[in-house]
C-alpha cells in the first residue's frame, strides 16, 4: 500500500568507579518514570516453540500451510463496466485436520453501500471509505468436485466478505484436495479503497483490476481459518499457489498482468514483439506503444470484437491485472544475480508520458528491483508492471498500482515502495489484516536503503534526524501492535509504517550493526520465503541469528508506547581533578532506554566517545562511568549523531559554563 507521508517529513543501581565502588547510586532521579523489571521482563516473548514453529524462530519439522490453485477466465465489459466470468480453486489440505467446511474471501463487496465496510466508513469518507456504490459480488453458482466426481452443486453461506462452502463430506488431512468453481460478476467502482478502480482519461478508460475473484482464506496452525472482514485499511493474507488466467477485452485494449503473459501472438503486433525483444537486451528504456500509435488502429492486431490475454504467474498469493485502450507501453530489461532473464514495463496515458514523470517509471522499477534482489532475495517474477491510474499506491505480485499524477521523488518513492513490497509481503507472506507493520514497515525500511542507493542517490533528501522525527515516532496512544482496523486513521502511517520502519533503522544502526543486522534479516527472509510468519517468528529469529537478546526493545518500541528520554546527569572529577579522570553521570527519564554513545570533548581539545551496551540499564536509571581526562571537561554529549528517538534532546548535553 502507498507509503502514507504523514509525518515522514520530519527524518544504575551500581555506581561502578573506583573511587566508589561500593555505596550504591540512587537507581533513578525523582523524575524518572523508568522501571527495569518491566522492560527486562525475563518472561516476555517466552511462549515456547513447538513442532510447526521452533523457538529459534524457524519453521519446524512439522511446519504445514495449505495451497491454493487457480484457473480464472473472465470478460471485462467496457460499456457496463464490469466483470463477469468463472474461478477453479483447487485447494490442499496439509493440515493434520480434517475440513469439513471451506471460507473463501469475496473481497468485492466491501464495495458495496451495504457492506461492515461502508457501516464502518466515516460521514466524511477517506482513503478507505466505501460510500453511495452499490458494488458486490454476484455469486450464479457454486460447485464443487471430491473424489474426481463430477462438480456438483454445493451449499454455502455469504457473510459481508466470507462465504462458507457447506461440503457434503470433510477434506481429509495431510494431502487431500477439493475443487471449487465459482461463477460470479461484479460492477467496477470507480475508486474501490484505493485498491482498484477506474481512471477516465482522454483516449480511455484506465481499469485497475484488483481482488477480482473468490479467493480462499488461510487456514493456519495459528488460529485455524483467518476470516476478518475486510473493511479498507487493513490489506490480505493469501496462500500461495499457481495461477492461469485469461482476460477477454475490447480489441483494442492493452492489457498488464501479473506474470508471464503466454499467447503474445495472439494478443500483440509483430512491430510489437520485435520491440519486446529488443527491451529484454536493452538497459535503457524502449518504446513498446508509442504516445502517437495509442489512438493508431494498427496498433492492434485486429479491428474489431474482443481479445483474450492468457497469462501465467507461478508460486504466487494473487494476481491483478489492468486494461485499456489509452496505455502507452515501454519496458528494459532487468538485471537480476543469477543472470534469469526478467522484463521491467509501464503502462501510462499520453497525459503521464513527460521526461519528469512516467517517462522514467521503467528506470525506478529497474532500479529498485535491481537492488532489492542482490540486498534480500532474488525478484521471482518474469515481468514487473508499473501502472498508471486512479489508485494512489498499492501492490500486488509482479504489478503495482501507482498515482497517474505523480513525478520526480514522489513517482520514485511510489514505485520504490510498491515494488518493495514484493518481498514483504509477497514473497514473505505475513498476515497483513492484522499485523501491517510486518510488510509496510519492513518495506518503509529497505526503501530507505534503496533510495540511498538509486542513481547515486537522486531522490535521497535530507528528512531530520531520529532526534526531528521522536514526536512523530511517539505521538500515537497506540502501539505497534494494533490492528489496522482498530487504529485511528490518522496514525495508520505511523503505527504501521514509519514507527516500525525506524524501528529496524535503529537496530540495524545502533542495537546489532549493519553486518549483524543484516545477516539476521536475511535469516529470516530466506527461512520465511512463501510461508506465513507470526511477529514472534520474526523477533525469534533476529535474536537466533544476531546472537542478542532483544526482548526488551520489542516490548518497549512494538508493543508499548513507551518513549526514550536520555541525557547527561552530571559531571564529577576524581579527587577533585580532571588529570586523574572524570565521573560522567547518565540516566533515563521514561520507559524505554536504549544503548548509548557519548561523546566527549575536553578543554584542551581532545575528543574521545564512549559506546555503553544497554545492560547499563538493567539495574536501575542512572549510570555512572569513567572517562580518562586529561584536562577539564568542556562538553559531554549523549548521543551526538542524533541516531536514538530522544524525544528531550535538551538535556543531552553538559557544558562546563553552565556548571
Amino acid at each position: 500500500m502507498k507509503r502514507i507521508a504523514l509525518w515522514v517529513g520530519l527524518w544504575a543501581l551500581g555506581l561502578t568507579s573506583f573511587a566508589q565502588s561500593v555505596v550504591p547510586a540512587p537507581a533513578t532521579s525523582s523524575a524518572s518514570k523508568y522501571d527495569p523489571l518491566a522492560l527486562f521482563h525475563p518472561l516476555f516473548n517466552m511462549q515456547p516453540g513447538n513442532d510447526y514453529r521452533t523457538g529459534s524462530g524457524a519453521p519446524g519439522p512439522r511446519y504445514w500451510q495449505n495451497r491454493a490453485d487457480y484457473q480464472i477466465n473472465v470478460t471485462l465489459d467496457d460499456q457496463q463496466n464490469t466483470i463477469s466470468g468463472e474461478v477453479t480453486i483447487t485447494y490442499k489440505n496439509n493440515s493434520p485436520e480434517a475440513l469439513p467446511f471451506l471460507w473463501l474471501q469475496l473481497d468485492q463487496n466491501a464495495f458495496s453501500d451495504t457492506s461492515r465496510a461502508a457501516k464502518t466508513t466515516p460521514v466524511t469518507g477517506g482513503r478507505f471509505g466505501n460510500l453511495g456504490f452499490a458494488g458486490g459480488m454476484t455469486i450464479t453458482s457454486v460447485t464443487v468436485e471430491q473424489d474426481k466426481n463430477r462438480f456438483t452443486a454445493t451449499p454455502y453461506d455469504i457473510t459481508d466478505t466470507r462465504m462458507q462452502i457447506r461440503l457434503a463430506q470433510p477434506v481429509k488431512p495431510n494431502g487431500d484436495a477439493v475443487r471449487v468453481k465459482v461463477a460470479y460478476s461484479f460492477k467496477i467502482p470507480e475508486y474501490g479503497s484505493d485498491r482498484m478502480g477506474q481512471l477516465k482519461r482522454r483516449d480511455g478508460i484506465i481499469y485497475e483490476i484488483a481482488q477480482w475473484y473468490p479467493r480462499m482464506c488461510v487456514y493456519d496452525d495459528i488460529e485455524g481459518w483467518n476470516v476478518l472482514p475486510y473493511l479498507g485499511a487493513g490489506e490480505f493474507y493469501l496462500e500461495y499457489g499457481d495461477y492461469e488466467y485469461a482476460v477477454t477485452v475490447p480489441w483494442d485494449h492493452i492489457v498488464a498482468g501479473s506474470g508471464e503473459l503466454l499467447n503474445p501472438n495472439e494478443v500483440l503486433t509483430a512491430e510489437q514483439i520485435k520491440r519486446l525483444d529488443q527491451a529484454r537486451k536493452s538497459d535503457q528504456t524502449v518504446i513498446i506503444r508509442g504516445k502517437d500509435e495509442v489512438t493508431n488502429a494498427n496498433s492492434r492486431p485486429k479491428k474489431s470484437g474482443t481479445l483474450t490475454w492468457r497469462f501465467r504467474c507461478q508460486n504466487s498469493r494473487d494476481v491483478a491485472w489492468a486494461s485499456s485502450r489509452a496505455f502507452v507501453w515501454d519496458a528494459a530489461r532487468m538485471n537480476l544475480p543469477s543472470g534469469k532473464p526478467a522484463l521491467a514495463q509501464s503502462v501510462y496515458p499520453v497525459e503521464s508520458a513527460t521526461a519528469d514523470s512516467w517517462g522514467r517509471s521503467t528506470e525506478y522499477v529497474k532500479g529498485c528491483i535491481e537492488f532489492y534482489s542482490k540486498y534480500l532475495y532474488e525478484y521471482t517474477y518474469p515481468v514487473a508492471t508499473n501502472v498508471a491510474g486512479i489508485v494512489g499506491g498499492m501492490e500486488y505480485p509482479g504489478i503495482v498500482f501507482c498515482d497517474h499524477k505523480d513525478k520526480k521523488d514522489a513517482l520514485w518513492n511510489v514505485t520504490d515502495h510498491e515494488f518493495g513490497h514484493n518481498w514483504f509481503p509477497m514473497i514473505v507472506g505475513n498476515n497483513e489484516r492484522k499485523f501491517p507493520w510486518m510488510d509496510e514497515g519492513f518495506n518503509t525500511f529497505i526503501n530507505t536503503l534503496s533510495t540511498a542507493n538509486f542513481n547515486r542517490g537522486e531522490y535521497n533528501r535530507e528528512r531530520g534526524t531520529m532526534h526531528d522525527i521522536a514526536p512523530a515516532l511517539f505521538y500515537p496512544v497506540e502501539p505497534i501492535m494494533t490492528i489496522p482496523d482498530v487504529q485511528q486513521a490518522r496514525v495508520l502511517g505511523i503505527l504501521a509504517y514509519y514507527k516500525p520502519g525506524m524501528g529496524l533503522k535503529l537496530l540495524r544502526d545502533v542495537i546489532l550493526g549493519p553486518e549483524r543486522f543484516d545477516f539476521a534479516f536475511r535469516t529470516y527472509f530466506n527461512r520465511w520465503a512463501f510461508k506465513h510468519p507470526t511477529p514472534h517468528d520474526f523477533f525469534r529469529s533476529m535474536e537466533d541469528a544476531a546472537g542478542e537478546d532483544l526482548g526488551w526493545f520489542w516490548r518497549g518500541f512494538f508493543y508499548e508506547t513507551w518513549k526514550l528520554d536520555q541525557g547527561v546527569r552530571e559531571v564529577k572529577y576524581v579527587d577533585g581533578s580532571a588529570e586523574k579522570g572524570s565521573l560522567i553521570s547518565i540516566e533515563n527519564l521514561e520507559k524505554m532506554a536504549m544503548p548509548v554513545t557519548v561523546e566527549v570533548t575536553e578543554s584542551n581539545g581532545k575528543k574521545g566517545r564512549i559506546n555503553l551496551p544497554i545492560e547499563v540499564w538493567q539495574r536501575g536509571g542512572t549510570w555512572t562511568f569513567r572517562y580518562n581526562s586529561t584536562s577539564p571537561l568542556k562538553t559531554v554529549v549523549l548521543d551526538p549523531d542524533e541516531k536514538l528517538p530522544d524525544v528531550n534532546e535538551k538535556n543531552n548535553i553538559w557544558r562546563a559554563e553552565a556548571q
